[in-house]
């Protein structure tokens, strides 16, 4: 098992990617520590695993607060002992145009989106550091390097992530601590159908439309998985400060 005796913190870890990517975690042998903000939901992954018997708690946060940040590393620590992969997934769309966007709602998309990776990393690296390494991946997305309609915030959020990810990576690459993101394209998630309702789009027909990509279909969560997992293992010794683009060829005409 490629994560046997490693610690990994999921943020986002309720549903979704993050979902997907805890369970195959605990599948390869990491133990495994959830954030969310939903309680019921995020309690659930960390039962599911459990019952499988793989090892993980659940711990309801807000990872837009440093005081939370702070709790959720100093749980982990003290029940895991060090956290050697940190997926930073928590995310938030809003489908809008800069002349329809709410200042709260650019200030909440950028707040989940890059102000938590910021948050958490400065509360993980420390302990990374003293342990000689780890590896922590981050959520972008295939609109943080190509431009998408109707979302402005969404777009300069991940195109955030992406730069952040790179700077991360040259400053912490010389404590052996690899950083690199992912950038998947539509997923079958449900924020896919809160971007349909947001748009005001029938779910079927936004669904048909996002798959239209050279693999004609949308992603699963658990390929979604499958790339995370890559950079988190040591399948990836060498690569950091990379930006992984998993989308079935939705971008390959275009970057």
């Amino acid at each position: 098992m490629p994560l046997s005796g490693k610690v990994a913190l999921i943020t986002g870890g309720a549903s979704g990617i993050g979902r997907a990517t805890a369970l195959l975690f605990a599948r390869e042998g990491s133990a495994v520590v959830i954030a969310d903000a939903n309680a019921q939901a995020g309690g659930s992954v960390a039962d599911e695993i459990a019952r499988s018997g793989g090892r993980a708690i659940f711990e309801c946060v807000d990872v837009t607060r440093p005081e939370d940040c702070c709790r959720l590393v100093e749980r982990t620590i003290r029940e895991f002992g060090s956290i050697d992969i940190l997926f930073n997934n928590a995310g938030i769309i809003r489908r809008a145009t800069i002349l329809d966007l709410s200042e709260d709602d650019w200030d909440r998309v950028m707040a989940v989106n890059v102000k938590s990776i910021y948050l958490l990393s400065r509360e993980v690296i420390p302990h990374m550091q003293k342990a000689g390494g780890g590896s922590i991946i981050n959520t972008a997305s295939g609109w943080g390097l190509a431009g998408g309609a109707k979302a402005a915030v969404y777009c300069a959020s991940k195109g955030a992530v992406v730069l952040l990810t790179k700077a991360m990576a040259l400053d912490h690459g010389p404590q052996r601590i690899r950083v690199n993101c992912i950038c998947p394209g539509d997923t079958d998630t449900g924020m896919l159908r809160v971007e349909a309702q947001q748009l005001g789009e029938a779910n079927d027909r936004f669904l048909a439309e996002a798959a239209k990509r050279p693999l004609g279909r949308l992603g699963s969560p658990d390929e979604i998985a499958q790339a995370v997992l890559y950079l988190a293992s040591d399948a990836s010794s060498f690569v950091t400060g990379t930006a992984l683009v998993v989308d079935g060829g939705g971008l390959a005409g275009s970057v």
